[in-house]
């Protein structure tokens, strides 16, 4: 079968962009890993890998800078729609996110954003609460020493990665 084309959907803003230069690592039918490259470069963020967890509802990203230290772990609650006939996923970004810092310090971002989406329409009561319901699950992980067993299973791909694969 031909390598499945991976768009990231957006709610605010709007886009739908293709991840044309994501490497998948493995993919299975629980979860994708893939590396790559920032889109749009910036100061910091040079780089990383990210596991989709496809029945979960969220990604787990390792962000790293350019010399590959971690910046820190980046998760998305998304929704995963899949086209098979065109082998085409859409990973819709459902707006909350939590960041865990390399000292243990966690934020949760972007809850203006699902105001303002409700405000202005562009999320439905179901996506709401298939978001709140994730990002709850996302956190008791978060919260608990469950979140190794994902560091860890990024990390073997992160660690034993050649960097010139992209």
């Amino acid at each position: 079968m031909d390598t499945p084309q991976f768009y990231r959907k957006r709610i605010i803003p709007e886009e739908c962009v293709l991840l044309k230069d994501d490497i998948i690592l493995e993919m299975n039918d629980n979860y994708i890993i893939t590396k790559w490259k920032t889109l749009h470069p910036k100061k910091n963020l040079s780089h990383g890998f990210s596991c989709y967890f496809l029945k979960e509802g969220y990604k787990i990203s390792k962000f790293l800078r350019e010399d590959n230290s971690l910046l820190y772990w980046y998760c998305d609650i998304i929704k995963t729609d899949y086209d098979p006939l065109n082998n085409t996923y859409i990973f819709t970004d459902l707006l909350a996110d939590v960041i865990m810092y390399p000292d243990g310090f966690v934020k949760v971002v972007d809850i203006d954003e699902i105001a303002l989406a409700l405000k202005k329409d562009k999320l439905p009561a179901e996506d709401i609460i298939t978001l709140l319901t994730n990002l709850d699950k996302l956190l008791k992980i978060v919260y608990s020493e469950e979140f190794d067993i994902y560091k860890h299973m990024i990390n073997e791909y992160a660690l034993n990665d050649p960097s010139d694969r992209f």
